[in-house]
């Protein structure tokens, strides 16, 4: 099964991950394109660019789609976070953003290869207690996510993967998530 977790900085989507990785350690887990830019020794701005974004956004639809189809992984993030962010971060720059052509096409296909989106939204009240990193980003991001899902205004999700809406405690969450790879499995 091929399963991308989805959503807003800070709403515990690499925390489900993480909690997933080690309840199913048959599943490969891999790490959100940010990360492993950086570790490649790409540099990032310290706030979101455009052109940082459509990096990410790239780089994500190349691991979805370099993975062979039947494999057991879990994408930290998918195109779908990345085209929230940009929507968001090219409205604060005074355009609108929204991917043509080829790049269209390769969104496209790489969420069609996958099982199911996990949306991880944010809730009130909020579970991270410290401050967080670009608070209104983060809020307009969250609800940009919740729009594409509710609209699929780029029509990217019709016939696509399963969407899955996760919330509530950590551990109901990561409990949600297993019940829904045992119930897929035994379909």
């Amino acid at each position: 099964m091929r399963i991308a977790i989805t959503g807003t900085h800070g709403s515990g989507k690499t925390t489900l991950a993480s909690d997933f990785r080690e309840a199913s350690p048959s599943y490969e887990v891999l790490p959100e394109p940010y990360w492993q830019l950086v570790h490649e020794g790409v540099a990032f701005s310290a706030k979101p660019t455009v052109e940082d974004l459509e990096e990410q956004l790239g780089y994500s639809c190349r691991q979805i789609l370099d993975i062979a189809t039947g494999h057991s992984v879990v994408f930290d993030r998918c195109p779908l976070d990345f085209l929230a962010y940009l929507d968001v971060v090219s409205a604060g720059q005074g355009f609108d953003w929204e991917p043509q052509g080829r790049l269209l096409g390769r969104i496209d296909r790489a969420l069609k290869s996958l099982d199911t989106i996990i949306f991880v939204p944010l809730v009130e009240p909020d579970e991270i207690l410290g401050p967080i990193e670009l608070p209104r980003l983060r809020a307009r991001v969250d609800r940009r996510l919740k729009a594409m899902f509710e609209q699929d205004d780029l029509g990217l999700l019709a016939d696509g993967p399963q969407i899955l809406e996760l919330s509530g405690s950590r551990n109901e969450r990561l409990g949600k998530l297993l019940d829904h790879i045992v119930a897929t499995s035994n379909c």
